[in-house]
């Protein structure tokens, strides 16, 4: 009953996070809009933010929505594909399809709770193909470290080759925070804690190696240094690099097509589309419920680089955002916790996972 307890808390904090921050981003662009409604003449009980984005959400393509969801799902096959050598590797022979469909479910917890996506993953996987949890969560922690690396590179690709055109806009902004009011500083705020948090930690580490949840803590690392270790034991690692890549290239092409899906940022240069996918990436990877908020300010930001109105911008984010995670992930996720029994129905599966 605590942990239920501790886990709503939780739940509730992420999902307030992210509604907050988006709350920032709307009505900050909101007094924006309704100025340059002003300015145009436009009367104020005909200027809405909010009725703007749904006329947008009518305005758009869907059949480049669709393309997006397909693009998506090939992302997810490679990534299940990579899972599994993985697996294979650690004497395994998981099905293909329930590497796909946990995946999605993965996701779907995303939007309850940061991060709990790769919990959630690794215990329905263990659970269906009779594996030990700690070395399914340990080919996870692989497959996470393979994210950062990916997106480490394609950010430092990015600003490689766009260096000046961000810098100068940067330059042109007076302050960020004043230009987008308190989500700045509220971003501010949050990576100066945790960095704070982080240096208490190593300030008491030597305590905190003491205690028994380090040491169990420990136990837990030493089933996910197992699954770390697979990587070592592919039979074909150069097939792993592929779909490894093929992942985040399909990211990208995702990004590309939602370009096109909306008149405004349908004729932006494919260099426009690279940027925007860094910053809308940064924005997933900052907790809050699947970038809920902070990929819409880092997205609409991105785009007003190139020129994208502010209230353009917060239209494609809110396209972007809610046609993948209600197209896919919402959807997907509830179909895969119905489909994922019907297909293992044979299986001898129990809640109560070997760990040998």
């Amino acid at each position: 009953m605590k942990q239920v307890l501790i886990n709503v808390i939780k739940f509730l904090f992420f999902l307030g996070l992210g509604v907050f921050i988006l709350y920032l981003v709307y009505q900050n662009q909101d007094a924006a809009y309704r100025e340059d409604c002003a300015l145009k003449g436009v009367p104020a009980a005909e200027c809405s933010l909010f009725q703007k984005v749904i006329n947008d959400f009518g305005h758009v393509n869907y059949w480049w929505i669709l393309a997006v969801l397909g693009v998506y799902s090939i992302s997810n096959l490679s990534r299940a594909i990579r899972w599994n050598m993985l697996l294979r590797a650690l004497g395994y022979k998981p099905k293909l399809i329930n590497a796909f469909i946990t995946i999605i479910i993965g996701y779907f917890a995303n939007l309850g709770l940061p991060r709990m996506g790769e919990v959630v993953r690794a215990g329905v996987m263990a659970r269906y193909e009779r594996m030990a949890i700690e070395k399914v969560m340990g080919t996870i922690v692989v497959d996470r470290v393979m994210d950062v690396i990916s997106i480490l590179f394609i950010t430092a690709l990015a600003f490689l080759l766009q260096f000046e055109t961000i810098w100068a806009f940067v330059d042109e902004q007076v302050s960020l925070s004043e230009r987008f009011g308190g989500v700045g500083n509220l971003l501010i705020v949050l990576a100066v804690s945790f960095a704070a948090f982080a240096a208490l930690i190593y300030i008491f580490r030597k305590k905190l190696m003491r205690t028994p949840l380090f040491r169990k803590i420990a136990a837990i690392a030493g089933g996910f240094w197992e699954g770390i270790q697979t990587v070592r034991q592919l039979d074909r690692p150069w097939w792993f690099v592929i779909h490894s890549i093929n992942v985040w290239l399909m990211f990208f092409a995702m990004t590309y097509l939602l370009f096109w899906a909306f008149p405004p940022t349908a004729g932006l240069p494919v260099i426009a589309v690279l940027v925007v996918f860094v910053f809308g990436t940064w924005g997933v990877v900052i907790p809050s419920p699947g970038g809920m908020g902070t990929y819409h300010f880092l997205a609409q930001l991105a785009l007003s680089i190139y020129g994208v109105s502010g209230d353009d911008g917060f239209s494609w984010a809110n396209i972007s955002f809610f046609s993948v995670q209600i197209g896919s992930n919402i959807i997907g996720g509830l179909l895969g916790f119905i489909i994922l029994p019907i297909i293992n129905r044979h299986t001898h599966s129990s809640a109560s996972v070997s760990t040998t």
